[in-house]
């Protein structure tokens, strides 16, 4: 029966992408309406995370600014199936792209891709496999269905210049994949527990952040360059920001460096923030003796 219930879920999202922009972007909206009167755990999380990380804020700013992102999380996951099944024309049509995307193409050494957890994440992976000439590899989470996760690989492979490799596969493959010359797309913002992760400030809150862009970026010698993407309202479609690579990055001090990184992102976020994931619990993990958040 759950096999079922992922076939036609799967089914849903090609048949929707068949559709223009501006009206699936308005179902989304209207699905993120519907999960914000439904997913009742999903949304006290999101309002927890801005009672963290903004405390000057009143309810009902945080309220305000927590419905918003419901909306353009049920956009998310709606256009997923945009992402998943529609033409290379019509996604370069749809995406427009800032900075210095080329640098990827022209930088000789090893290269990683620092991408925050924005509503429009996917996008940001499409783009560089659309846009950009060198190819590249990431780590995604295997998912525990079977079906959706075949879905999943597929889409994300289907322009034939990506690996992906399961977070709970050993290393060595990710490792020789950026040694080939492959750009790395990371994703380095969420709570993956203590391991390889140190208590980073993250809008002033303990954070469990991976060491991991650093370290690695010092082993392999990678140039770290960030990407954001963005979604425009009304079904405009999408923006993709590649931002100059950083200077003085990685630094001997992985922890100094991830501190960097979080400063960076809340940047990023206070430019965009109703676009951020808001429904994960950052702040899962807690330092020794700290009460829970959640």
């Amino acid at each position: 029966m759950k096999r079922l219930g992922s076939h036609a879920l799967i089914a849903l999202l090609w048949l929707l992408h068949w559709l223009p922009l501006p009206l699936l972007a308005a179902l989304g909206r209207g699905l993120g309406r519907l999960l914000w009167a439904l997913a009742g755990s999903r949304r006290r999380i999101a309002l927890r995370n801005l009672e963290l990380c903004f405390p000057a804020w009143t309810d009902a700013q945080r309220v305000a600014l927590a419905k918003d992102h419901f909306g353009w999380l049920g956009r998310s996951l709606l256009e997923r199936g945009l992402l998943w099944h529609a033409s290379p024309a019509r996604l370069r049509r749809l995406i427009v792209i800032e900075g210095p995307a080329s640098f990827a193409d022209t930088h000789p050494g090893p290269l990683m891709w620092l991408a925050p957890h924005f509503m429009a994440l996917d996008v940001a992976a499409a783009a560089i496999q659309l846009f950009v000439a060198r190819p590249g590899c990431s780590i995604y989470q295997a998912q525990s269905d079977p079906v959706f996760d075949a879905a999943l690989r597929r889409a994300r492979l289907r322009f034939g210049n990506a690996k992906i490799f399961a977070r709970n596969e050993t290393a060595k493959p990710l490792m020789r994949a950026i040694k080939e010359g492959r750009g790395f797309f990371n994703l380095p913002d969420m709570d993956f527990g203590r391991k390889d992760a140190a208590f980073v400030p993250f809008f002033g809150v303990p954070a469990a952040t991976l060491l991991a862009p650093s370290r690695m970026a010092r082993l392999l010698g990678m140039t770290v360059q960030p990407v954001i993407a963005e979604m425009l309202p009304g079904g405009r479609g999408y923006r993709v920001r590649f931002h100059e690579p950083w200077a003085d990055f990685p630094s001997a001090d992985a922890e100094a460096d991830a501190l960097r990184m979080n400063r960076w992102i809340e940047e990023r976020i206070r430019a965009n923030p109703a676009q951020y994931l808001w429904v994960h619990k950052r702040f899962k993990t807690r330092p020794a003796g700290a009460p829970k958040l959640y």
